[in-house]
């Protein structure tokens, strides 16, 4: 499969080659919901053609000449080795058990999208290959100020989260998302940009969810789980230097004129879970299975996002209260990171421009009322870029420390490699 997966990225490259040796003229673009950086080309089309594809550095291609349709295909590749545990513990018991290496893909995705009928209808399409399960589906209708999103996708509340696992600075996330995600979500959602490139310049969004996690095709709930409630979110975030920062980690760019995101959110939920993930809902350490309705959770999140010539900046501080309403306890939450990389090309000519070195620090407290109970991260990662985001090697060493019931903090140190590419 590794072997599959080289010669992909060296397909890629080639492509890219082959696009270069002959440019199509602008004319021949065909509409698409594809950011104008990234917008594909497509070959010169006579008069009778009705349809073109282009395979390059960005993937393959294919779109009408009427301008009906449009799509990008992607598949994307990560393998990862870890020592001695495959996440981040949580708890105690995962420090004590961290077992033997792993080498793993980790994970391995079919992705789709581009628009249909009208350039503004847009939809994303996104399966899990390693096991079947499609992880988004969802649909955009209307202009940019004003568009309706309906399916099942990333919810729109943390940047952290809604960062692509291949955009990311880190073999993955920090500590903090496995408490405080949303995660994928079925439902629809308002999305909407207002005077984009000025100093207003604000993206909103605010969505309803049937708050159970993933299964668009499935139900993936036990008999008498579902209590009717839905999920709501909401988010704003605002871009005062004009344009924002996109989801994506790492300046690629080495943005000339200085980029800044300020960021609110809140959501609230009420299931028989106190946490999410990409397989749906389940239990953060210290809750029992939940009844139908028995977790009313509420929980807040703030955010800052900085780049400028190479150096890239991300902060996030989260609150969380789950209330049990068959205990009648209410438990609060609290967690942050702070996480930053810089291509040092840009101050010193002589380092490679490919290389990134970021650093991370990141604690979760699972109980503000309860002293004693703390987890926290320290890491440092080196990133070595073939291809942008498409082709890279990520190699992180993190320090973790738990403390429960007020003991003495355990700690351990763990490794990652990664080689994520897509073609």
């Amino acid at each position: 499969m590794a072997a599959l997966v080289w010669a992909g990225s060296l397909a890629a490259q080639s492509g890219d080659l082959a696009a270069g040796a002959a440019s199509p003229p602008a004319a021949a673009v065909a509409p698409s919901p594809i950011s104008p950086a990234a917008k594909p080309t497509a070959p010169a089309a006579s008069a009778s053609k009705k349809s073109w594809f282009h395979y390059g550095k960005d993937g393959l291609d294919v779109g009408s000449d009427d301008g009906l349709f449009s799509s990008r295909i992607n598949f994307r590749s990560q393998m990862r080795f870890t020592e001695p545990f495959e996440s981040p513990p949580g708890n105690l018991d995962e420090i004590d058990a961290a077992g033997e290496n792993d080498l793993r893909f980790r994970r391995l995705r079919f992705k789709m999208r581009g628009h249909l009928l009208k350039p503004w209808i847009a939809y994303k399409y996104d399966l899990n290959l390693l096991t079947g399960n499609v992880l988004g589906l969802s649909f955009d209708v209307g202009p940019e100020w004003l568009r309706l999103r309906v399916g099942q996708w990333r919810v729109d509340y943390s940047r952290e989260r809604a960062d692509s696992s291949g955009k990311q600075q880190f073999a993955d996330r920090s500590i903090v998302n496995r408490t405080f995600t949303l995660d994928r979500q079925k439902g629809a959602m308002a999305v909407g940009r207002l005077a984009k490139n000025t100093w207003a310049d604000s993206e909103y969004n605010a969505g309803l969810f049937t708050g159970h996690g993933t299964g668009l095709f499935r139900r993936n709930l036990a008999p008498g789980a579902d209590d009717g409630s839905p999920m709501w979110a909401l988010r704003y975030q605002w871009n005062p230097l004009g344009g924002g920062v996109a989801f994506s980690q790492s300046d690629l760019l080495k943005s000339r004129k200085a980029r800044l995101s300020l960021a609110v959110g809140a959501a609230g939920n009420r299931s028989a879970y106190t946490r999410f993930s990409s397989i749906g809902g389940s239990q953060l350490d210290g809750f029992a299975a939940g009844l139908p309705g028995q977790y009313s959770l509420r929980q807040q999140v703030e955010e800052v996002a900085f780049k400028r010539r190479g150096l890239s900046i991300q902060h996030e501080w989260h609150w969380k209260r789950i209330f049990d309403n068959v205990q009648h306890r209410a438990t609060r939450l609290r967690g942050s990171y702070l996480q930053s990389g810089y291509f040092f090309h840009e101050t010193w000519s002589r380092i490679p421009e490919q290389l990134e070195i970021a650093g991370r620090v990141a604690f979760v407290d699972p109980d503000a009322a309860r002293p004693g109970d703390h987890l926290s991260e320290t890491a440092a990662a080196v990133n070595w870029f073939f291809r942008g985001h498409g082709d890279k090697l990520t190699f992180d060493v993190g320090r973790y420390s738990v403390q429960q019931n007020g003991g003495t903090p355990q700690s351990r140190i763990g490794v990652r490699g990664q080689w994520d590419v897509t073609f």
